[in-house]
């Protein structure tokens, strides 16, 4: 009996406050559950504006506790209202002067199996991270989930290959890439690394990006998220550049055993031979 899962994402439109925005992507998980989604993932920072076009300390204000924020709390009950497996990336406090860039993975009985936070924090003009988030220390946790081994890479860590192997070497199936990436030079590497990453390593990759013009710069963020199977093949379409999207998509698991018996990468890794990669 085929191993397939049907999974979505969420790419939406900021909506100016925190309410309206949870009880946007509530109605969208509902609907994905209608559908017959039995995970879905949202965007980074999805419950605020993509706040690190500036750096402000106004903005520390989004910061909850996870799990114990009420983001996640509100996330946990809509997990056993749908029972979906939701990935749901927040703006973390952990103590004061302790920030992170973090996504809670809640199981679909509402249990919060735990969380990833985000490795690599970029400071460039548009996304001003290190003003607000320290860098992830949660290692590459993979989430034994009702639907399989899923675990999170956050938008600016896709440029780095190594999260993308340890997720691979942990057990992962599927990866979900929140995202906050606008127009420019990112927009030819959003459809190229995503790909390869799940070709390298031969799982599923979600991949979610924000969408719209918001209100801290004026970027416009350019959406195009998608889902992406071990062989680096789109999964049906790519969503608008433009418009707010629910992307469902059918993942037949059992072509990750397939392919990785096909093309044997991890039995012929070398790790003997990459010491080098670990200097600083």
């Amino acid at each position: 009996m085929a191993n397939v899962v049907r999974a979505a994402l969420v790419q939406a439109t900021w909506t100016g406050d925190t309410e309206s925005m949870l009880a946007k992507h509530e109605e969208h998980a509902r609907e994905a559950a209608r559908r017959g989604a039995r995970v879905i993932g949202f965007q980074e920072v999805f419950n605020a504006p993509y706040f690190c076009q500036v750096q402000d300390p106004e903005h520390y204000r989004w910061a909850e506790p996870v799990p114990d924020g009420p983001t996640v709390r509100r996330m946990r009950e809509l997990a056993r209202e749908t029972g979906m497996v939701i990935v749901a990336p927040v703006f973390e406090v952990e103590q004061s002067g302790f920030y992170y860039n973090t996504a809670a993975v809640i199981d679909a009985d509402g249990t919060v199996l735990g969380k990833y936070r985000k490795h690599h924090i970029p400071q460039v003009e548009g996304f001003w991270e290190k003003f607000y988030f320290r860098p992830g220390n949660l290692g590459w946790p993979v989430f034994d989930t009702a639907v399989g081994k899923v675990g999170v890479y956050i938008c600016y860590d896709r440029h780095f290959p190594e999260g993308w192997r340890q997720l691979g070497i942990n057990g992962a199936q599927l990866i979900y890439n929140p995202s906050a990436t606008h127009r420019g030079l990112s927009s030819h590497l959003w459809r190229l690394e995503q790909p390869a990453a799940a070709v390298a390593n031969e799982y599923f990759v979600a991949a979610i990006n924000r969408v719209g013009v918001e209100e801290y710069g004026d970027n416009d963020f350019y959406g195009t998220s998608y889902f992406v199977d071990p062989r680096g093949q789109f999964v049906g379409d790519v969503a608008s550049d433009s418009k707010e999207e629910l992307v469902v998509r059918d993942l037949d698991f059992d072509l990750i055993e397939e392919v990785r018996r096909q093309w044997a990468f991890y039995r012929d890794r070398r790790p003997d031979a990459y010491e080098g990669l670990v200097r600083p």
